[in-house]
């Protein structure tokens, strides 16, 4: 039995020219590529303007939104890039592909992140265009999607989307803290900048053991001492130490402690939780704030001379 072998074939030699020859075997077999998109591909059009620049193919898909198809038969550049973008945009089309001879890393992730990153309505094909042949057979193009749309991209998009708006909100909500904070005399966190964290820490004199702020974003802040070693059954005997004393530590407050060895844990705390709201509750800020400056100062007061005591085990 003969079996043929497949050989590789240069895209210039079928295809001399991206607008007058490759666009033009495009348009007339969109059909190739709308089977490898899995898209309904219609009324094409050819170098379509926007402005100064022309699109090389714009079609519909099965709803009626425009589609803009950027060719280059040569490996992923900016200026491709941009173009697909500036199309894109200009023409309001919900859908971009660009067709490449050879996608560089750089602009397969530019496209992954336009996929997690823009609405769910967007969407942003990569393909790689390749051309074969089998001894003197006509060469065969072979279209290859590198980079999809996705409901799991559209997902881990919006995640990171609020991500960032947590990490946005912490930084502000901190930096009005700490300065609160400041105004109010308690130098316990002055050596600290704000942060993205949902905790901010200062060392309590004893390394791995801190005083900490704590922010959710919905109903409660906390302030606490955490006991974080690296050795858990330190952390255990420091607790079961203060634990010891808690008769006197707790008459000499009144806030309320929450006692919490955390067996299932490493690590172990006593924390006071404030159930005034959280970060998400921002015309409370001023008020919870403060509640947890007084409640961190009655903390570190009650706490500070049994720290003193703990033994290093």
């Amino acid at each position: 039995m003969n079996i043929g072998q497949l050989e590789n074939v240069s895209l210039r030699s079928i295809w001399k020219h991206e607008e007058h020859d490759f666009s033009v075997w495009l348009a007339q077999h969109i059909e190739v590529l709308s089977d490898t998109l899995k898209l309904s591909l219609t009324e094409i059009q050819r170098e379509k303007r926007v402005g100064s620049f022309q699109v090389d193919l714009v079609a519909e898909d099965a709803d009626g939104q425009l589609v803009i198809i950027e060719n280059q038969l040569e490996p992923t550049d900016h200026d491709h890039l941009g173009k697909v973008l500036t199309y894109l945009t200009n023409l309001e089309a919900k859908t971009a592909v660009w067709i490449v001879s050879h996608p560089r890393p750089e602009h397969m992730r530019a496209f992954q992140w336009l996929n997690e990153s823009t609405p769910a309505d967007i969407s942003f094909y990569l393909v790689q265009l390749a051309a074969y042949k089998i001894g003197n057979s006509l060469p065969a193009p072979l279209f290859t999607v590198i980079v999809a749309p996705s409901a799991d991209a559209k997902e881990i998009g919006r995640e990171k989307k609020d991500l960032a708006e947590r990490h946005v909100i912490r930084l502000r909500f901190w930096e009005q803290l700490l300065n609160r904070a400041r105004d109010r005399g308690l130098t316990l966190h002055a050596g600290r900048s704000a942060t993205k964290d949902s905790w901010l820490g200062a060392g309590a004199g004893i390394s791995g053991v801190s005083f900490n702020y704590v922010a959710w974003l919905k109903e409660r802040t906390a302030v606490e001492l955490n006991l974080d070693t690296g050795n858990r059954e330190r952390n255990k005997k420091y607790f079961d130490q203060l634990y010891r004393a808690r008769e006197r530590i707790v008459s000499a407050t009144s806030i309320h402690l929450e006692w919490e060895r955390l067996d299932e844990k490493d690590s172990s705390r006593i924390r006071s939780t404030i159930e005034l709201g959280g970060l998400n509750e921002e015309e409370k800020w001023s008020e919870i704030q403060d509640e947890m400056i007084y409640r961190m100062t009655e903390l570190h007061k009650v706490l500070r001379e049994s720290i003193k005591e703990l033994r290093d085990y």
